[in-house]
């Protein structure tokens, strides 16, 4: 048999990384004629944040030979740059080198069957448009989010809109994919901050280019949203999710293993978990707010907590860096007065606490793998975004969904706001005694979660789309068994 060979370009964040990694085997695991290159990027500044390696990624033993990992040269990055200007340079400095691996494939005795390349990795295009090869990106993010892109970008290109103008107002916009209007002011974070609407919009127009576009979604999750970019205007899209990265980061640590003893230790179903991603962090302030309102709820609860960097260098805003110290940073005595029932950490294994019994509820950014492995598990959320398209997220999954109770979704980072305790409190208590019923909130998040199951097994709507998506690639290249 021939080969189809693959070049992947995941970004190197973890959750962009290991998403692209869950979807390499489930694509190896369905067809033995695929074989795929991982090009594993170093962080900027490496000696700062360690990343990624292929030893750190060793593949499993049964798909070994199908998947394999190249470890990228350092490139010179510039320490003035904005995180923004970072991302993308640092990005489009690796051509060169991506450029060299798909030369030597293009020589082997595999056929090159295009390029799969992260949302943010799409300058690459430029490599797989110059070996006449072509090029898939692959979508972390849902289906609404890349509607969004698509007809924020048309409508940016074309002057028609400013969406920095917008960012506070209660104007609403018609938006593809969602079902009702949006307000301005719940306009994702990074479309209405001039730096990341830049380059969303730069990464956006590259997509058209494409394709086809994997998105980690499923139809039965966002039908609406996928009917929507099925009008032709756009590259065809491969909804193949949810695709989740179900083991974690292979942490196995002293720390896991104790937030899981105390876990243990809880009733069934009485613990919400409080978890804001890897760039999740508050002031001072905010976080007092937090620990009162937990205080005063008396749930139980496992709260990580990350430190909010001041100033923090491009660098460390990519890389997600800050301390885990949280002591001197919540209100005197909360932590022994809570002792018996709240646990505070840093690092949160997530998948392995939503998928314990003793979790009722997840207080939650809306990162979309977050969203998607609470769905997965059955835990209804309380939506409380940040940053990026957070807000999206969120709007959708407690205005359409009905999947989430909201805190705040029109929260942003850089908004100067501060929740106070007794909003959060009263997002606590509601998402609990949504979660605790048997016929509302719980029940739809723990059907959606089958759906999602469903959609992955043979005949299911991801499992038909990943087929779709291999046949293209085939024909493509006109490989045969």
């Amino acid at each position: 048999m021939k080969t189809a060979e693959l070049v992947f370009v995941p970004s190197p964040g973890a959750g962009h990384l290991f998403a692209m990694l869950e979807l390499a085997k489930q694509l190896v695991s369905r067809d033995s004629r695929l074989s795929i290159t991982v090009c594993i990027m170093k962080r900027p500044y490496e000696s700062v944040a360690p990343g990624f390696t292929s030893h750190s990624l060793a593949p499993d033993p049964k798909n070994s030979n199908q998947i394999r990992f190249v470890d990228l040269p350092a490139v010179d990055s510039d320490p003035n740059a904005t995180p923004g200007q970072l991302l993308l340079s640092h990005i489009a400095a690796h051509k060169v080198h991506i450029r060299e691996i798909v030369s030597a494939l293009t020589q082997s005795d595999s056929r090159l069957a295009g390029l799969v390349l992260d949302m943010f990795c799409t300058s690459i295009v430029d490599v797989a448009n110059e070996f006449g090869v072509p090029s898939y990106v692959f979508y972390t993010c849902g289906a609404t989010f890349l509607g969004f892109m698509f007809h924020l970008q048309n409508l940016y290109d074309r002057r028609e809109i400013d969406p920095i103008a917008l960012r506070d107002s209660d104007a609403e916009l018609e938006i593809p994919g969602l079902m009702n209007p949006l307000p301005g002011k719940n306009l994702p974070s990074d479309a209405v901050e001039e730096e990341w609407l830049k380059v969303l919009v730069e990464t956006t127009r590259r997509i058209r280019e494409a394709r086809g576009i994997i998105v980690n979604t499923y139809l039965e999750l966002e039908s609406y949203a996928v009917d929507c970019l099925s009008n032709g205007g756009t590259p065809p899209v491969y909804p193949v999710g949810p695709i989740l990265n179900l083991r974690g980061e292979g942490h196995e640590t002293k720390e896991k293993n104790e937030i899981i003893e105390w876990l243990d230790a809880q009733p069934p179903s009485s613990v919400v978990f409080l978890c804001f991603g890897s760039l999740g962090s508050f002031c001072e302030e905010q976080l007092k707010e937090i620990a009162t309102a937990l205080e005063r709820s008396g749930e139980r609860f496992l709260w990580s907590v990350r430190r909010s960097p001041e100033k923090a260098p491009a660098m460390e805003v990519l890389n997600g860096n800050g301390a885990d110290s949280f002591g001197d940073l919540l209100p005197g005595g909360f932590l022994e007065r809570t002792a018996g029932r709240g646990k505070v950490i840093g690092w949160a294994p997530q998948t392995a606490v939503l998928a314990h019994r003793s979790v009722r509820g997840f207080v939650s950014h809306c990162g979309w793998n977050s969203t998607l492995e609470s769905i997965w598990f059955g835990v209804p959320m309380a939506a409380w975004p940040i940053y990026a398209e957070q807000q999206l997220n969120a709007f959708k999954l407690v205005k359409e969904m009905e999947l989430a109770e909201g805190i705040r979704i029109d929260y942003r980072r850089d908004g100067g706001v501060i929740v106070t305790a007794e909003e959060i409190e009263g997002g606590i208590r509601r998402l609990m005694a949504a979660a605790a019923e048997t016929d509302g909130m719980g029940k739809k998040v723990k059907e959606m979660g089958e759906k999602g199951r469903e959609a992955l097994t043979k005949g299911g709507s991801s499992y038909s789309s990943m087929g779709r998506l291999i046949e293209d690639l085939m024909d493509n290249n006109k490989i045969m068994p």
